[in-house]
């Protein structure tokens, strides 16, 4: 391809490392900081909706406050000519589909090494409140070291809404999709662990577990079939990791591991081998309890303080309004759909008090705009 710049010119794209549905990547150069980055490029069709593009570029700076090895770091995102793109962390190596494409399946210790590490970066999300939504061997990088690498957090939830409506561009994912996920229900972090335990059962399988024709179809055999046993069709795997796995794939979320960390204790112990790499930290944090209801409600920024206590004004408190208003202009999506929009952890983790409401979205922002001002002062 011919090389084009975005955002001014910073960012050099050099050469496509692969194309999709909804986006392109592209190795690029960032001109700024002179080192490779990946840039993926959001097709036109997901440019034009202005609901997406609020929620593309909130649900990006969200994931920019990731940082564990097992997650790809999310640098920029932004628009240029139209055109929505994010900048992440280039990680030379493949994805586990490609992987999987030329090896078939993999050893049980070599599948659970893989899938400790996963269970490292997705604990340390669902400790910051985030759930990933499209966990698959697309979305797992492995670098030319082994290492793994999560990608496209909030990407894949932003696109999410946008990519069900998309006649037959859901079903390479879906086959991963959790059964609550599938029939369109709440979604809390456990549907990461199942479809984690879907990666985990074709890596030791070759196959998926439901073989399907629509998303119609998997719902019905995610409520009246039942998954074949691994062993039957993999007998060299050990009972306890197909214990593990069966269990990740639980119809109920509350059935499931009850953390990534859990599961990765787990297949440790049921690993053939002694794993390679280290196990995650336990954050206490429960799956089931990290929803991802507030997505018109970003995480709130810092709060700076003067020597003498009071918050700082500014900057912060800038950005405690832009957020606020992004989120009354994203229709305060909550309202109506009988669900707690506070985070789950909200005891652990600083927020913004409640803001008080009225039926009128306009008066909303009114109030919104004038209670953010007094708490500034």
């Amino acid at each position: 391809m011919t090389a084009a710049t975005l955002a001014e010119g910073r960012y050099l794209l050099e050469r496509e490392l692969g194309r999709g549905g909804m986006a392109t990547v592209h190795l690029a150069r960032d001109a700024e900081l002179d080192r490779p980055v990946a840039v993926k490029v959001l097709a036109g069709h997901l440019s034009s909706d202005e609901g997406f593009r609020e929620r593309f570029t909130r649900e990006a700076r969200m994931a920019a406050g990731l940082s564990h090895p097992n997650v790809v770091q999310v640098f920029d995102a932004g628009e240029d000519d139209g055109r929505l793109f994010i900048v992440m962390e280039y990680v030379p190596g493949v994805t586990l589909a490609d992987e999987l494409r030329r090896a078939g399946k993999l050893a049980p210790a070599a599948a659970v090494d893989l899938a400790l590490q996963a269970c490292a970066g997705l604990e340390h999300a669902h400790d910051a409140g985030l759930v990933h939504r499209d966990v698959k061997p697309g979305n797992l990088l492995l670098r030319e070291d082994g290492a793994l690498k999560i990608t496209d957090f909030g990407i894949a939830r932003a696109v999410e809404a946008t990519q069900l409506t998309q006649v037959g561009s859901v079903l390479g994912t879906a086959a991963y999709l959790s059964p609550e996920q599938a029939a369109g229900e709440p979604v809390t972090a456990a549907a990461d662990i199942y479809g984690l335990g879907v990666v985990l059962y074709e890596l030791l399988t070759g196959r998926t577990p439901f073989v399907f024709e629509s998303v119609t179809d998997l719902v019905a055999k995610h409520r009246e079939s039942t998954v074949t046993p691994v062993r039957e069709l993999e007998p060299a795997v050990p009972e306890a990791l197909e214990a593990a796995v069966m269990t990740c794939l639980a119809r109920n979320p509350d059935y499931r591991p009850a953390s990534a960390a859990g599961l990765a204790h787990e297949l440790a112990a049921a690993s053939p081998e002694p794993p390679t790499v280290p196990l995650p930290p336990t954050s206490g944090v429960r799956a089931t309890d990290v929803a991802t209801v507030p997505l018109a409600r970003p995480a709130a920024p810092a709060v700076r303080r003067r020597p003498d206590g009071r918050v700082r004004r500014g900057a912060a408190a800038t950005a405690l309004v832009v957020l606020a208003l992004g989120a009354v202009a994203a229709g305060y999506w909550v309202a109506g759909r009988g669900e707690d929009p506070e985070p789950a952890r909200q005891s652990e983790q600083p927020l913004v008090e409640p803001v008080p409401s009225a039926d009128d979205p306009g008066t909303q922002a009114r109030n919104l705009s004038a209670w953010l001002r007094d708490r500034a002062d």
